[in-house]
């Protein structure tokens, strides 16, 4: 016998289990149910009595009771002793709406074999549609760790099992109504086409939490991202879709709670059907669930989509040294992938854990979650978080997984809009580029080389040529397209747009990791001053440096994505990852848009927006073919020297600060709705990072015998010279540092 097994009576006894367990809790009686579908339905049974059907996958398991809680956490447990196909199941007469609840699994105690049942942990429903309660609020307990979590011999302390009750300390589960379809939704999608996309990347709770034109009750919740105010801003901005930081039910880590941090971005998911119950303004038994589809409709009113950022490559349930919260205690060799050694967890996300995605029921649990979000709460898309994990097969990333190979035939979401982030952290992860014809990506490569043309870093401008023009050298195969490739500089994992242009080193000691976490491969140029500046100079050349990489980014082809905030200079000090800051350092500062020169970058983003909008040669639906479409030579793209002549391959190797980009709309492929070709004006873009001004020869004949000045971003106003008209052959001054746009004006 080990020294666990002395002090715990036996419980770390190796195969252990809880055959017999005695409970003087009170029971309750329940019928056989059905197995289908899982999690916990409200309905009517066969005798015209309504109650709640419960079922729950346990493969492995040797018995399931359902526990159910009343309003002072009184627990009585119903034994479900009906198994079909590994489906515990089991109808429980009078129980409705609202009533929270929970599961106790039992079966082994074998960490060795991967076995970690223990039925003195309250698991959650994997599917349940609602949580109450925080487990910010009750993480810290040890309880509900399956493990004995303080054992003093801590490279064993996973084997050694914790038979305390975690129900005290963990939120339950809800039951909910089940509306079914929300056909209202359905028939007022905006379905915007993905070439017309723009896409804002923004925090339910950063976005609203102090907007001053937000009731302060809704501040930080569903209900305030669908006020008219926060509305208001998005229309006014001109986005078409709006892409929320994880709503899935998230818990807090230990190692966060403990410094008293919480985890602000929610990567780390617990209820894959629920949304999170700490953006809910009114109660969380439930109401949350109506509260999140009363915003989706006040978004789709105003013709925006709402695009989910989803977790499910792993969960909150982290390494062997995790709590023990739902998927663990159910099954955890069924869910997880293991390595060679089942008490270890194979890791290719850098949290801990992976779930085993080629398992049958983990891909069910999936495909029902986002069918269930798309029919059912009415959202348009998802960006899955490091989806290169979910690609995998038993080890390498695999474009014909089971993963894609289900998505890509399933009738709901094949139909909705799909962002890979195309890597994980395991070994080759990195798949840009690679994901199936139905997937766009957000393309890292393009944040690289546009970053590093404005910092001035860039060797030569080959690159930044194929990003400008949809990076077809990533994705034209296999029938893609250009909006294949979703264009950003910032994402909410980095600087902000503002701190790109202000530091060059992070500064993340309020995360409490000693300066350690987060990237240090920033790409940032902070104009010659790290940090905040009172230099008048200084804080001119990095407004001009954000309105030169938001005017890039958004006159590029394929789908631009903005992150909330940058549009007004919103900065969080220089802190590169601020996953755990829940407070006023990550949320919109909107007191921003009171000030002359942050307005005028809104009015800029705006506008560059809106040009977007109404000229499609800036949001093609093909890749340019760089061929002359006509017999006096013009193509559909070109490309230009600062002496006004045609790029050689020489000059695409040589070292370059400027560079000029003819977008023909003379012949754009494809027809209107009506059938009509698609044509457009013409535009020259005129791209210099170089410190001093330099002269810039505007091309002749074929391509234009006059230009007009459309936008220069060395003014503050944006206008610059607006209407002012130059023949072709005329050499301009191209200040330093700016982007000039202009439309042949023939």
């Amino acid at each position: 016998m080990t020294r666990a097994d002395e002090l715990l009576g036996g419980t770390g006894i190796r195969g252990a289990t809880r055959r017999g367990r005695e409970s003087p809790l009170p029971t309750r009686p329940v019928r056989p149910g059905a197995p289908t579908p899982l999690g916990a339905r409200f309905r009517t049974g066969p005798d015209g009595v309504a109650g709640t059907n419960f079922a729950l996958w346990a493969g492995g398991a040797e018995a399931v009771e359902l526990c159910l809680f009343d309003e002072q956490g009184r627990e009585t447990r119903c034994p479900l002793t009906e198994l079909t196909h590994e489906i515990w199941h089991g109808f429980v007469p009078g129980v409705e709406p609202g009533q929270r609840y929970g599961y106790r699994v039992d079966g082994r105690w074998d960490p060795w074999t991967g076995a970690r049942w223990n039925p003195a942990k309250l698991l959650l429903d994997p599917y349940a549609r609602a949580v109450d309660g925080d487990y910010g609020i009750y993480g810290r307990a040890a309880e509900v760790y399956g493990h004995m979590r303080d054992w003093p011999e801590q490279h064993v302390a996973d084997t050694v099992r914790d038979d305390r009750d975690s129900a005290p300390f963990v939120p339950k589960g809800i039951v909910v109504h089940d509306d079914g379809p929300d056909e209202w939704a359905e028939d007022r999608r905006p379905k915007t086409p993905w070439a017309d996309s723009v896409i804002y990347e923004l925090h339910v709770k950063g976005f609203t939490k102090r907007h001053p034109g937000i009731p302060e009750e809704l501040r930080g919740t569903y209900a305030g991202l669908g006020h008219p105010a926060a509305v208001d801003h998005l229309v006014r901005l001109g986005v078409t879709a709006v892409e929320l930081l994880p709503v899935h039910q998230f818990a807090h880590e230990d190692h966060l709670l403990k410094r008293d941090l919480r985890n602000y971005w929610g990567y780390n998911s617990i209820g894959y059907f629920a949304p999170h119950a700490g953006y809910a303004a009114g109660a969380t038994t439930g109401a949350q669930v109506g509260e999140f589809k009363d915003m989706v409709r006040s978004l789709h009113d105003a013709g925006i989509e709402v695009i989910l950022d989803v977790v499910y490559n792993h969960t909150a349930e982290a390494g062997e040294l995790g709590p023990t919260l739902s998927l663990r205690g159910i099954d955890n060799r069924g869910y997880y992938r293991l390595q060679g050694d089942p008490r270890r967890y194979a890791d290719y996300t850098g949290c801990g854990n992976t779930l085993h995605v080629v398992q049958p029921h983990v891909l069910r649990l999936i495909t029902d979650s986002l069918r269930y979000w798309v029919t059912e709460m009415g959202v348009d898309g998802f960006r899955f978080d490091l989806a290169a994990a979910l690609a995998r097969s038993f080890h390498d990333v695999d474009m014909l997984s089971p993963f894609l190979a289900v998505i890509a035939q399933d009738p709901v979401l094949r139909r909705v809009k799909l962002i890979a982030e195309p890597w994980d952290v395991g070994s080759g992860g990195y798949q840009v580029g690679s994901f199936p014809p139905l997937w766009t990506e957000w393309n890292d490569r393009y944040r690289g080389a546009v970053r590093d043309f404005w910092r001035g870093a860039l060797p030569d401008v080959r690159d930044l040529g194929y990003r400008l023009s949809g990076s077809s050298d990533l994705y034209a195969w296999g029938g893609r397209r250009p909006y294949a490739s979703v264009n950003f500089i910032t994402a909410h994992d980095g600087f902000t747009l503002r701190d790109l242009v202000s530091y060059e080193r992070k500064h993340n000691e309020a995360n409490g990791e000693g300066n350690r976490d987060g990237t240090d491969d920033n790409r940032a140029w902070n104009c010659g001053v790290e940090g905040e500046s009172d230099d008048e100079r200084i804080q001119a050349l990095r407004r001009r440096q954000l309105r030169n990489l938001l005017t890039t980014l958004l006159l590029s082809t394929g789908v631009p994505m903005l992150v909330a905030g940058d549009e007004l200079g919103r900065t969080q000090g220089g802190n590169n990852n601020a996953y755990c800051q829940d407070n006023e350092t990550s949320w919109v500062d909107w007191a921003l848009l009171e000030q002359p020169g942050w307005k005028a970058l809104f009015e800029l983003t705006s506008r560059l927006i809106r040009l977007r909008h109404e000229h499609p040669v800036l949001r093609r639906r093909s890749f340019f073919s760089g061929r002359a479409h006509s017999a006096d030579g013009l193509r559909d793209l070109a490309w230009f020297t600062a002496h006004g002549a045609e790029m050689t391959e020489r000059d695409w190797y040589a070292p370059a600060a400027t560079l000029g980009m003819y977008l023909s709309g003379r012949d754009i492929p494809g027809r209107d709705a009506r059938g009509a070709p698609v044509t457009d004006d013409s535009f020259l873009v005129v791209l210099h990072a170089g410190d001093r001004p330099v002269s810039f020869t505007l091309p002749g004949p074929p391509w234009a015998t006059a230009y007009e000045l459309v936008l220069d971003t060395n003014s503050e106003d944006q206008a610059g010279a607006p209407g002012t008209l130059h023949e072709a052959g005329t050499v301009v001054t191209v200040p330093a540092r700016c982007v000039l746009l202009y439309r042949v004006a023939d």
